[in-house]
């Protein structure tokens, strides 16, 4: 009798973006088709674990070591393959934490099924602990998530040819590149037949979506008219967009939509124009008062997210005031906040090396809770602006203490009394009535 070959468990962690959730999707999926091995959540026991990296977080490697150390617990032997965006910038430094077995860069990370064949499987010698070229990044890599979650992560562009002075996209991920509009129409086809309702279109910067074929120049405008008249898909969201990206043009074209949902998130970063110009941003605090103005006239009840830093190098106590104040007057909905922490190779890295102004970690601490206080004000006067309003309702999959949780077309989160048979399903013309102490709408 033969003996049966021993199945390997593999898992896998997610750090940042949603286009990181789309790009380990895509590579788990690769993995699961390797022979014998098969996938469980990452708080069950593995052999292998896949941890998709960000360089955008404040402190990846203390993150990193962080869920290593869960890791070790669960399996003291366990294979660990550390890949993405902190990889592809610091190897070497990954390559120091000894528990750390290989680590690929963005390049490489596609090709992942191969490198657990040689090193993991065949137990090769590895003679060089990490795979990260140094490589200008021309291939555009196709990406989805599926299965994951109620709503699927689409990835349609990819790179930035921007040069914010804080930010090291650019050397993680190369200039930007985007995906056929074909392939993005076959990729919605397949996601919609797994019983999707709700596909992110997701990337660096998609806004800057440009395809040329057969001489015509096709742009994210071009894209998003030919995405609405797939009669498939119920519903489409766009991730994070840059406000000088964001044209009238576009703005008319999610006034009119029948698919695509007015929930927008729209970078600021700054509200003062000095420091937006430290920061090398393409508008001034005018410009994105006036984009989100247009927005807001067109689509009243949408909703808007904009993200912060707080503590950029030589920002004075007027300039954050600057900022509070032009966020206090903005009819946005919410803000994700950020302390700025120098990263290598910036030209912000520069400034705050010059020590000129730096703002110390107290006064960040400060700033950044007095914006995420704004915040929570800024999203409750939005709820409340709902109270008594007909919206759509996408519920998700679980079960949380007898109750299930989706969200509007405009991104209000909602519970209501668990039924097996809300899951995965859109409520339409639910009228929002109450909101909890925990700030989330009641049906």
């Amino acid at each position: 009798m033969k003996k049966l070959k021993k199945i390997l468990k593999f898992s896998s962690y997610t750090l940042g973006c949603k286009l990181n959730f789309s790009e380990t999707s895509t590579i788990i999926r690769k993995v699961s088709k390797l022979k014998n091995f098969k996938k469980v959540d990452f708080n069950k026991f593995s052999d292998l674990c896949i941890i998709n990296t960000c360089s955008v977080t404040e402190k990846p490697e203390k993150e990193l070591i962080k869920i290593i150390n869960s890791l070790k617990k669960k399996n003291s032997k366990i294979f660990i393959i550390v890949i993405g965006c902190y990889a592809q910038l610091q190897p070497k430094k990954i390559s120091k934490i000894k528990e750390v077995d290989l680590i690929l860069g963005n390049k490489e990370k596609f090709y992942l099924d191969n490198y657990i064949n040689n090193f993991f499987l065949k137990k090769k010698k590895i003679n060089k602990k990490f795979f990260c070229d140094k490589y200008e990044f021309k291939k555009y890599e196709n990406s989805y998530s599926i299965n994951d979650r109620t709503r699927s992560f689409l990835k349609i562009q990819d790179g930035c040819n921007y040069k914010c002075s804080y930010c090291t996209i650019p050397f993680a991920r190369g200039l930007s590149r985007s995906d056929k509009i074909e392939n993005v129409i076959n990729n919605i086809k397949k996601i919609v037949k797994n019983g999707v309702k709700e596909i992110v279109l997701t990337g660096i910067n998609i806004g800057d979506y440009n395809y040329v074929e057969n001489k015509i120049k096709y742009n994210f405008l071009d894209l998003i008219n030919k995405i609405e008249n797939i009669k498939e898909i119920v519903r489409i969201r766009v991730s994070s967009i840059e406000p000088n990206l964001f044209s009238d043009e576009i703005i008319n074209f999610f006034h009119k939509s029948k698919k695509f949902v007015q929930h927008f998130h729209i970078p600021l970063q700054s509200g003062s124009d000095e420091i937006l110009k430290k920061m090398q941003r393409r508008y001034l605090s005018k410009f994105y008062f006036k984009k989100i103005e247009k927005i807001k006239k067109l689509m009243p009840n949408s909703c808007i997210g904009a993200d912060v830093i707080v503590g950029f190098p030589g920002e004075t106590k007027e300039n954050f005031l600057e900022t509070y104040n032009f966020i206090k007057n903005l009819p946005i909905s919410y803000l994700h906040v950020f302390s700025f922490s120098y990263r290598k190779k910036t030209k912000a890295e520069k400034l705050y090396n010059n020590n000129v102004n730096n703002v110390l970690e107290k006064y960040k601490k400060e700033r950044r809770k007095m914006l995420q206080i704004l915040s929570e004000k800024k999203k409750r006067f939005f709820y409340e602006k709902q109270l008594n309003k007909m919206h759509n309702v996408l519920f998700e999959k679980e079960n949380k203490k007898g109750w299930i949780y989706g969200y509007t077309e405009n991104f209000i989160r909602v519970k209501s009394i668990w039924k097996k048979e809300k899951v995965n399903k859109i409520k339409y013309n639910i009228k929002l009535n109450k909101i909890d102490k925990d700030g989330i709408m009641i049906l």
